[in-house]
């Protein structure tokens, strides 16, 4: 009988020990995940989405056209050859910054309509000269470009306006930058068929400033 209590003490002893065990691995994730997680967002993959989804290239590759981004237009050949991607000027550019740049995304019909882009999704892409081939080559002359460097992509910043049109970045380091976005409209600008059409403006961020500048353009 003595052995048969002596025994069952034993194995509660053991379960308890293991309870122990267990709580120590499980109830401290912080630890467990070391200090990789205490680490923001770099610039070129923070995503100013309200969920905080970061977006990488593999998304911009499969989930966004070209086009949307407003890399290219859809133009006849031939297309127009890139020019080599300035690294030195990518890495001088300012990762971490407080400035905002807030607006409202949307098109002017010719009867004078307001059409917002409702949940569509812009970009802010720094001033280089590799971007300003992109600006006057293709959105000023529209013509077709090349494949741009898949490099660009890290350097990018997102966010999506609400339902109203309304955009907003974060954290955006000083400097310059091309603002992209595109409305979808149909009837309202004269249309058989929904288009995309592309917008794109300079601005420029200093400090923690706030820039609201409208993103639009007139339907002709």
């Amino acid at each position: 009988m003595i052995k048969k209590h002596l025994l069952l003490l034993g194995t509660l002893a053991m379960l308890l020990i293991l309870s122990g065990c267990v709580q120590n691995d499980f109830g401290l994730p912080s630890q467990r995940g070391g200090n990789s997680q205490s680490q923001g967002p770099s610039w070129g993959n923070q995503n100013n989405v309200d969920d905080g989804e970061n977006i990488d290239i593999s998304d911009l590759d499969e989930g966004i056209s070209e086009s949307e981004l407003g890399m290219t237009e859809e133009v006849v050949e031939p297309k127009i050859k890139r020019i080599a991607f300035p690294v030195s000027e990518y890495n001088r550019l300012a990762k971490l910054g407080k400035g905002t740049v807030k607006g409202t995304i949307y098109v002017t019909t010719p009867s004078g309509q307001k059409v917002v882009g409702a949940g569509t999704r812009l970009y802010l892409n720094p001033v280089t000269s590799y971007s300003n081939q992109w600006y006057n080559d293709s959105y000023i002359a529209g013509n077709k470009m090349e494949k741009a460097d898949s490099r660009l992509f890290n350097y990018l910043k997102f966010t999506a306006a609400d339902s109203n049109g309304a955009f907003a970045f974060y954290g955006v380091p000083s400097g310059s930058y091309y603002l992209i976005g595109t409305v979808q409209c149909a009837t309202e600008c004269g249309y058989d068929s929904p288009k995309s059409i592309r917008i794109a403006t300079r601005v420029t961020v200093s400090g923690n400033n706030v820039v609201e500048q409208d993103l639009s353009r007139f339907v002709d």
